[in-house]
């Protein structure tokens, strides 16, 4: 059993008052998660010395949040990552959503879930958890269906952070949803993590046109190119090579194509390990897919304690389905149908080494 506490964050733009909650487990870590956003904020474990670090960059005040050019901690949706041409055909009809990044969309818009003060459902310090729910309107960013959605936030006993988001339309849509975590294992304060070692579990991944991050449509296998994770190195050991998937995305932003993906089953897809602090955070996930990526664009952003963050500070490893799949054949589809219930799993479990 945990324990949960309640704090004032601040004001939305809509003069709405948000909320900062702590979750708090029997052996002293704990995460905070805000109601504007669906948002993590923070997630304090212990290193091999027995310090505590927060290994989640982001902001000191709902401030930053709303700005929060770069999504960090948010939950995203209902669509995360891009759709080519910000415009998608579902049962013959053709529906058209925010380009905010050139021609496609990215994140579902300016006004997607991640800047939406969501409902708090359910409190439980029996399981320590907390689950924020909001109904999207028919017609919210462009999407079809009234979709209502649900996110809880479990820490466990373990030190696992479990991410399960529900939700169910009355109209056939697209439901694709993730957290746009910054993971840094150091410490949110310690500067570059490309000496952080990162395992991933695929074999392929989706190759991208040009520096809009649109996948070409192949699954390209990692073999013997600079995407392959497998055997596990340093996030920075192949960033300065020359690479035209590296080029477009200035570093690692793609999405890697899981092994033994399989519906609704939980399987293990990454590991990223700190030297420096011993923390290992294992992912675990029942999506096919998995966005990688080295923090590339963070530039000069104001984070925590007034530190400056810079590129390469962090990383987010965002599962979920294939970005642009509504385009795409023989993938997994993020099509949910009418009356259908969407459940998924992502866990976070921290460790020391």
């Amino acid at each position: 059993m945990g324990s949960i506490t309640k704090e004032a964050f601040g004001r939305t733009p809509q003069n709405e008052a948000a909320s900062l909650y702590t979750l708090k487990n029997a052996s002293g870590a704990y995460i905070k998660v805000s109601d504007f956003g669906a948002t993590l904020v923070q997630i304090v474990v212990p290193d091999k010395n027995g310090e505590w670090r927060d290994v989640l960059l982001g902001y000191d005040s709902i401030d930053g949040y709303i700005q929060n050019h770069g999504y960090f901690g948010v939950t995203v949706g209902r669509n995360c990552n891009r759709i080519a041409n910000a415009r998608f055909t579902l049962n013959g009809q053709e529906y058209c959503l925010e380009a905010n990044e050139g021609v496609n969309s990215l994140h579902s818009g300016s006004d997607g879930f991640h800047a939406k003060l969501w409902e708090v459902k359910e409190r439980s310090e029996e399981e320590n958890s907390i689950t924020f729910g909001r109904i999207s309107p028919d017609g919210e960013q462009g999407f079809p269906g009234i979709f209502n959605v649900t996110v809880k936030f479990t820490l466990t006993d373990a030190n696992e952070v479990i991410l399960e988001y529900t939700g169910i339309a009355d109209k056939d849509t697209i439901v694709n949803l993730t957290n746009h975590a910054y993971f840094n294992l150091a410490g949110e304060n310690s500067g570059s993590m490309l000496d952080q070692e990162l395992w991933l579990d695929a074999d392929a991944f989706t190759p991208v046109i040009d520096e809009w991050a649109i996948p070409t449509g192949e699954l390209r296998p990692v073999e013997g190119t600079v995407m392959d994770f497998r055997a596990g190195k340093p996030i920075g050991q192949d960033l300065d090579k020359e690479d035209e998937q590296l080029g477009y995305g200035l570093g690692y932003d793609h999405n890697f194509v899981l092994n033994h993906y399989e519906p609704g089953v939980v399987h293990p897809a990454a590991r990223v390990y700190a030297p420096k602090t011993g923390i290992v955070m294992e992912v675990e996930t029942d999506l096919p897919g998995m966005q990688f990526y080295s923090g590339n664009r963070i530039e000069n952003e104001l984070g925590k304690g007034g530190r400056m963050y810079q590129k390469g500070d962090g990383f987010c490893l965002e599962s979920q389905y294939f970005p642009d799949s509504i385009h795409m054949k023989d993938v997994p589809s993020p099509v949910l149908k009418a009356g259908t219930f969407f459940e998924s799993r992502t866990f976070y479990r921290f460790s020391i080494k």
